[in-house]
């Protein structure tokens, strides 16, 4: 898949000095090596620039330090006003990519014409050891569909800017940014393609699980009333399948 052009990745950073260290090498080990890392240091009060500047020997990698802690959304999107590649993508800083992941996901996106795609991932643990608990995600996801599940994993995500352009990427600050920006592309005709192989790993302490849920179940209510503008009763059902599915997802 060499000279399928340039892959812009994009990672907002803040305190996340423990482990963005390991997503930059998992950057690194790619068997596709045309990319431009930026990391957007989002006015991190811990030493995660001092990390980052570490790896600044590779021309490839970037740091932009903001000024004022802005959220991930707003660090996402400087990354992608500054991204020069023709495909772009994300890796959180807890986050880790299997070596193949840019490789398998271009050539996949080159197979089904794609300018939307995700993959499959799997849980891991504060170490990211991978806990053998998989996200298996459909073959094709349009809007409504969409709205009963999500499983578009950020870290897994990537678009061809030939076919979508940047401000249609951009994301909105509002709470669960990124499935917001997923639900308003595949609101306009976009379909998101997915390849059914764990390319990655998320990293997700037990300590948080349990303030996690009733965070995500706020979020996503939100999302359906007031970014969405869906009904009551038609948000309730979207929910209880969303419910249903995340349930299974974590067992």
């Amino acid at each position: 898949m060499e000279g399928a052009g340039t892959v812009s990745i994009i990672t907002p950073v803040y305190n996340a000095s423990s482990y963005v260290g390991e997503a930059i090498k998992s950057v690194l080990a790619q068997t596709y090596t045309e990319w431009e890392l930026w990391l957007i240091d989002d006015a991190s009060t811990d030493d995660s620039a001092d990390v980052i500047s570490g790896f600044l020997g590779d021309e490839r990698i970037k740091l932009v330090s903001l000024k004022e802690n802005k959220g991930a959304a707003n660090a996402r999107n400087e990354g992608i006003d500054r991204a020069r590649g023709r495909y772009i993508a994300f890796i959180d800083a807890d986050d880790i990519w299997h070596k193949e992941k840019l490789e398998k996901e271009l050539s996949f996106m080159k197979e089904k014409g794609a300018v939307f795609a995700y993959t499959s991932y799997e849980f891991g643990d504060e170490n990211a050891e991978g806990t053998g608990r998989l996200v298996n995600v459909c073959d094709r996801l349009e809007y409504k569909k969409a709205l009963s599940r999500t499983i578009i994993f950020t870290t897994t995500v990537m678009f061809d800017t030939e076919g979508i352009s940047k401000e249609e990427i951009r994301m909105k600050s509002v709470p669960s940014e990124d499935t917001a920006t997923w639900w308003r592309i595949l609101r306009k005709g976009y379909t998101a393609y997915g390849l059914n192989e764990n390319l990655a790993i998320y990293r997700r302490p037990l300590s948080s699980l349990s303030s996690n849920k009733a965070v995500a179940i706020k979020r996503i209510w939100n999302l359906y009333r007031n970014e969405e503008g869906l009904g009551v009763l038609k948000s309730a059902r979207y929910f209880v399948f969303w419910a249903l599915r995340a349930t299974l997802r974590r067992l």
